[in-house]
């Protein structure tokens, strides 16, 4: 019966894929989701179910958006491979080539797409409300000292990441990173996706839920022990999906986290690193560059990730995406590349299988990486190569 509750199309040869998303479904791990591969440029699964509310009264439709969090920052590296490129930016000049305003000599442009900007968190107390006002949040970040010296370390930046990036965006083309997203890339490639949620879609958009954890005090006692990076990303602001339902949050421009999504729409976007710059027909950027995002940065212990959610292991950055690793975060081949979002969503790239995978979702998990869903579903899909 869990079977019926998915919709979509799925080649016979990915029906492990499906049965995963039916089981999650059934046994109350998702409210609803969707998950779609795309395989040789090939779209082989494009499957949803469950419902877009916690009420379960509207069903996950085949256009259903949901807000993907992190999973954004995927698609704005895109965005700013497709600049490189076109000769616009480079990654080894320092930042202030591109903004003269921004106040430190030592900080690259690699160090901003690598999370080693030392830019982490913002030192001013800051509100969710704030991070719809881009002067403010830039003109912050031109002057903030940063938490480490710039290019020795990566400290996620969770939230500083789509304004650092997005203004360099914004320097070189004149157009806001929302703009330059939806026109040069989302629709030449024909993908739903999203910065800035117009109101005529807010009717398609799922509602997100985040239960409490299983074991609050263990999670307390996780948040007691964060050093002072870690602590200041996760709660300088605190956001949810409260701050991730609201009208405000749905129209700002938060690169970083706010971009909606279908599925289909991030293993379109994300199989631009896959298929070697091209998806959808149309061709986004060389096949050189595409591979340059892969390019590792050195591993470390991230200051915010590997503190908070990966028990102190060791991960690598390329240029805007994080390597599968040994660890296989994005599946068996340690240079594939992808990125999760807050819950669970995520998009996938691997060029050696041919393969890109996107998943969004409402329910979201309490992990900040690696969500269980996520390599279930990562697992189904090289099981059927």
């Amino acid at each position: 019966m869990a079977a019926l509750n998915v919709d979509g199309t799925c080649d016979p040869a990915f029906a492990p894929v499906r049965d995963v998303l039916a089981a999650q479904l059934a046994d109350g791990r998702q409210i609803g989701a969707a998950v779609a591969v795309r395989a040789g440029d090939r779209d082989v699964v494009d499957i949803w179910g469950g419902h877009a509310d916690p009420e379960r009264s509207r069903p996950w439709a085949a256009d259903t958006v949901v807000n993907v969090w992190s999973t954004t920052k995927g698609v704005v590296a895109l965005a700013f491979h497709m600049l490189v490129d076109r000769g616009l930016l480079d990654p080894d000049q320092p930042v202030r080539k591109y903004w003269p305003e921004f106040t430190n000599d030592t900080v690259l442009v690699r160090h901003l797409l690598s999370h080693r900007a030392g830019l982490a968190a913002f030192r001013e107390p800051t509100t969710a409300e704030d991070l719809a006002d881009w002067k403010l949040m830039i003109t912050r970040l031109a002057d903030t000292r940063p938490w480490w010296e710039p290019g020795t370390a990566s400290g996620y930046h969770a939230l500083t990441y789509g304004f650092l990036v997005g203004e360099l965006i914004r320097r070189t083309t004149g157009s806001s990173v929302r703009d330059f997203l939806h026109r040069e890339v989302a629709d030449r490639a024909g993908a739903d996706f999203r910065i800035g949620l117009s109101p005529a879609d807010h009717h398609r958009a799922a509602t997100l839920v985040q239960p409490p954890p299983e074991d609050p005090a263990a999670f307390q006692a996780m948040f007691a022990q964060l050093n002072p990076v870690a602590l200041a990303v996760l709660t300088n602001p605190v956001v949810g999906p409260a701050e991730g339902n609201a009208a405000f949050w749905r129209a700002a421009e938060i690169p970083a986290a706010n971009g909606h999504a279908t599925a289909r729409a991030v293993a379109a976007l994300y199989g631009a690193f896959a298929f070697g710059g091209v998806t959808g027909g149309q061709r986004l950027l060389g096949a050189a560059q595409a591979d340059r995002a892969r390019e590792g940065q050195g591993r470390c212990v991230d200051l915010v990730i590997g503190d908070a959610g990966l028990g102190g292991r060791a991960t690598e950055l390329g240029l805007g995406l994080w390597l599968s690793g040994d660890d296989g975060h994005y599946g068996p081949n340690p240079r594939a590349v992808g990125h999760d979002g807050f819950g669970g969503s995520f998009g996938l790239a691997d060029p050696e299988a041919g393969l890109a995978i996107g998943h969004v979702m409402n329910l979201m998990g309490n992990v900040i990486a690696d969500d269980p869903r996520k390599m279930e579903l990562i697992e189904a899909v090289y099981s059927c190569l």
